[in-house]
């Protein structure tokens, strides 16, 4: 039979309202009273059911999770990161996985189901507008990895997407690159269309430079590999890449080195995230450090903080990144 708050009671000599009091965060209880619980509840294995107290407290503590590019391996951090921090909290993801869907009706629908707390949308590709359907469903929200911008219409916690294209120019300029491409993921993702304008921007007052632009279908392995293949056949590839993402450029490199070419003998990358993988000895990718787990920790603290206080100043919360020195990109000098 399982434990119930009647037992906690008489084992500590209180009212069951007293137990209950104690188990209830911001409820008060005096310290001794809550001492004698505590012990009593130690020692009957009792713990009190979240879906009652949800009932008293008005709070379920779910978040709800929202993402859509799990054939990313970086998803793995993130999730990781995410859950393991909200669990710290005392909170419970509730995750969402859109998959292809980029209309946020659903989601909206299936968290209201769910009470939850706030949501997270952790995304670099989806618009603004997919994170404010949240807030205008009343739901406190941030938008973790989104676009950013100086009067956000929700909560942004990311990094500035424009100035890392601006970054990746510079570092191909700096190594002598004079015939340069960019190869980002999805041409409708907000993270590639600001790290394009980014790097062209950089590159725009260089007329003695040579530049191409390529999409992949996906920010995913095999979409890069696809896309370089491609390039590779049509006897189209550039001196050196910046990807636009790590899992884009692993793929890349995969290619190259199928067609029989070396990195960055004949052909340099520089990526984005600095995923655990590009650090791996066989991969070795020279790329732009995301803090994700920075980013992640901000983006937790201000769910919590727009919980507990829903009209919060809408804010942007900016990061900013560094180039991590590896091996597919020749020396400068």
């Amino acid at each position: 039979m399982a434990v119930t708050l009647k037992d906690v009671a008489k084992r500590a000599g209180v009212s069951r309202s007293a137990v209950s009091r104690t188990f209830t965060e911001g409820a008060s209880v005096s310290d001794k009273t809550r001492a004698k619980v505590q012990k009593a509840a130690d020692e009957l294995g009792y713990s009190p059911n979240a879906l009652a107290s949800s009932l008293t407290t008005g709070r379920t503590k779910l978040i709800g999770l929202v993402s859509n590019n799990f054939h990313n391996p970086l998803f793995l951090e993130v999730f990781d990161l995410f859950t393991r921090g909200l669990q710290d909290r005392g909170l419970r993801p509730l995750l969402v996985n859109l998959s292809d869907e980029t209309d946020p009706e659903n989601s909206v629908r299936m968290l209201r189901q769910y009470s939850v707390d706030g949501v997270i949308v952790a995304s670099s590709t989806l618009p603004p507008s997919f994170a404010k359907a949240f807030k205008d469903a009343d739901m406190p929200v941030v938008h973790s990895f989104g676009r950013w911008s100086s009067a956000p219409e929700v909560h942004v916690v990311g990094i500035d997407n424009v100035e890392c294209g601006r970054m990746a120019a510079r570092a191909l300029l700096a190594r002598g690159y004079r015939n340069v491409a960019f190869l980002g993921g999805p041409e409708s993702a907000t993270s590639t269309q600001d790290r394009h304008a980014g790097f062209m921007g950089e590159l725009s007052p260089h007329p003695n430079v040579t530049i191409t632009t390529s999409f992949a279908a996906a920010y995913s392995f095999d979409a890069g590999r696809a896309e370089m293949q491609r390039l590779l056949s049509e006897d189209a590839a550039a001196e050196a890449y910046f990807c636009g993402d790590d899992v884009l450029s692993i793929g890349a490199l995969s290619a190259i080195r199928e067609a029989g070419l070396s990195v960055p003998g004949d052909i340099g990358l520089i990526g984005l995230n600095d995923m655990e993988m590009a650090s791996w000895q066989n991969i070795g990718l020279t790329t732009i450090r995301q803090p994700i787990p920075e980013i992640i920790n901000s983006s937790i603290e201000l769910a919590i903080a727009t919980v507990n206080h829903p009209d919060r100043h809408t804010e942007a919360r900016l990061f900013p990144c560094q180039i991590i020195e590896r091996a597919t990109l020749r020396p400068m000098g």
